[in-house]
């Protein structure tokens, strides 16, 4: 039985036909796309009259972190203050509130970047109001955590432990080498079995098929049919999204990353990213890409730039990158050997620079010797990049990923200290790719459930368009109403809808069956109360999605049949 919704203002992503008014779904896979007088309905299909609401095709989240999200739900909310003894006022509270033995290690989100003047809270603070148990708090980057005297003696860090990564993933030392209490780039990671062990307690992380399942039913109602998961750690996500996808309850496709940090660890992430496709990769669940951390951040001052930063907030002037230009060129070709995608997370204009020099060479290299050239390289972030390399990644194939949400004031100026005005103020420039030939997708990056609400597609498309966040806006008495620099960087609401469709679903591979509404493919679309491409841009994030289609199935919101009842939607959804 064969589905027609009409009287639609479609916009399929797909060039040969961008518009039509009728759209044909026959089980999982779409039909027709067209005018209405131009397709014969069969005997006994059903008719949807949308009365002129707009269908998209189904979003793809092409840069997100459902695991991150699920496990943080045991973590304490920070009040949002940049007085830090009302933040610490506020610790030694909920430590009294509650004892150790209720909760062994207590675990903060997020302070200000920019709460400590010279951007290094110490343990001694920490100290002063909680020194029985183990107490991190992590900046609003998420790049950063400060962590007491008891965490680190835990952990069994001292002025004789190595960083794990010298220059980025480090603990901030002393003039004696001692730790100072503030960290890097998740340098407390490897330690923290070691801290775990001694205090003879787990943190409540175990993601269960049950607990997972509302991470990603959000992204569902928010109309998302895709998700690129850019950290895998373990393979526990793996299991419960296979287990949900057992039971018919995974409305998304799942792709991950297995993430690895410096060249001599490619070859464990590789057998690992082959191993977990191996056991838990299936129709709608993929390990087919690796995930590489370059630099740091903007706001923690381990960007690596190609001019002295400000403020190095790390000691390296030029910042620090986990691979050298060569190192990076040989980890593109063992991965183009072995056919995996590269996704790399970098922010400074050195790290982008060197990235394209990179693919460059490996590129070179590939065509000297006749092998074809396949891994697809995705650039996540690219936040400063100088302008003589905006060309780069259309001549090169590469793919820019960003996170619309973070376009307006969302991390505020803690960058500027480190970057100077002139750098600062011309960050996210991702204008100059649209029209350089490139592609860019978007994703949502929520790390965790504080900030889940902002993984709609729609809250980031107003976000990118308009260069203000409702949320956490900049201060307009110092920038005219509020629009973070460049004020002509505001992205359009077309290549909004592109890297949130057809291009994302190219970078995760899928746009064989997905990211247009186009006959033979997936019947993956999503029907909104509003059309976003003529909405005023500072309404985006109400536009309403009223219905979600997923292989043929109401997965979210409602579908009406005629006059008569509405289309069965999950839980339990049935084909339409």
């Amino acid at each position: 039985m064969s589905l027609i919704l009409s009287n639609a203002n479609i916009h399929t992503s797909d060039p040969e036909r961008p518009h039509a008014d009728t759209i044909v779904i026959d089980g999982e896979h779409i039909a027709f796309v067209g005018a209405a007088d131009s397709w014969d309905a069969p005997e006994g299909s059903d008719t949807v009259d949308l009365g002129g609401r707009t269908i998209v095709a189904g979003f793809v989240d092409a840069h997100a972190h459902p695991a991150m999200i699920t496990r943080s739900a045991w973590h304490t909310t920070l009040p949002w203050t940049h007085d830090a003894e009302e933040l610490l006022e506020f610790v030694r509270r909920y430590a009294a509130e509650h004892p150790r033995d209720e909760a062994p290690y207590l675990y903060f989100e997020y302070y200000p970047s920019t709460l400590f003047p010279a951007g290094q809270p110490t343990k001694e603070l920490l100290d002063r109001v909680v020194d029985d148990r183990p107490v991190l708090c992590t900046d609003f980057s998420d790049h950063e955590h400060w962590v007491n005297s008891r965490m680190l003696e835990l952990m069994g860090v001292t002025a004789r432990t190595p960083d794990p990564i010298p220059g980025l993933q480090v603990f901030v030392r002393d003039e004696d080498g001692e730790p100072t209490g503030l960290l890097r780039e998740f340098a407390h990671l490897p330690f923290l079995e070691t801290m775990y062990d001694r205090l003879g307690w787990r943190p409540p992380e175990h993601i269960t098929p049950e607990l997972l399942a509302p991470v990603l039913d959000q992204l569902t109602a928010n109309g998302v049919t895709a998700v690129f998961e850019a950290i895998l750690e373990d393979d526990e996500v793996l299991a419960a999204a296979q287990e949900l996808d057992r039971r018919g309850e995974l409305d998304l496709y799942y792709e991950g990353a297995v993430v690895f940090r410096e060249l001599r660890e490619l070859p464990t992430a590789l057998e690992k990213a082959h191993e977990y496709h191996e056991r838990y990769g299936g129709a709608r669940i993929r390990v087919r890409t690796l995930k590489l951390m370059l630099d740091g951040t903007n706001e923690s001052g381990n960007s690596a730039v190609l001019e002295p930063l400000c403020r190095a907030g790390n000691g390296h002037e030029l910042g620090e990158m986990a691979m050298s230009t060569e190192e990076l060129t040989s980890c593109l070709l063992t991965c183009n050997d072995d056919g995996t995608d590269l996704h790399v997370h970098l922010v400074g204009d050195r790290s982008f620079r060197s990235a394209c020099d990179a693919v460059a060479a490996a590129r070179t290299a590939c065509a000297a010797t006749g092998t074809p050239w396949r891994t697809q390289v995705t650039l996540a972030h690219c936040e400063l990049v100088d302008p003589a390399d905006m060309h780069r990644p259309a001549e090169l194939g590469i793919i820019v990923n960003w996170t619309p949400h973070w376009s307006g004031g969302y991390f505020g100026e803690e960058g500027r200290a480190h970057l100077g005005d002139g750098r600062w103020n011309r960050m996210y420039r991702f204008t100059e790719f649209v029209a350089s030939g490139a592609t860019l997708t978007f994703g949502s990056d929520t790390v965790t459930q504080y900030e889940a609400h902002r993984g709609s597609p729609l809250f980031g498309m107003q976000v990118a368009a308009t260069r203000v966040d409702p949320e956490f806006p900049l201060d307009a008495s110092r920038y005219p109403r509020g629009v973070r620099p460049p004020e002509d960087a505001g992205l359009g609401p077309d290549v909004l809808l592109r890297g949130h469709t057809l291009d994302a679903a190219r970078q995760l591979r899928l746009d064989d069956r997905m990211g247009s509404l186009t006959p033979g493919k997936l019947a993956n679309l999503v029907v909104l109360g509003e059309d976003p491409l003529t909405v005023d841009p500072s309404r985006l994030s109400e536009v309403t999605v009223d219905a979600v289609v997923f292989e043929g199935t109401v997965v979210a919101g409602s579908l009406p049949f005629g006059t008569e009842s509405p289309a069965p939607s999950r839980s339990g959804a049935t084909p339409v």
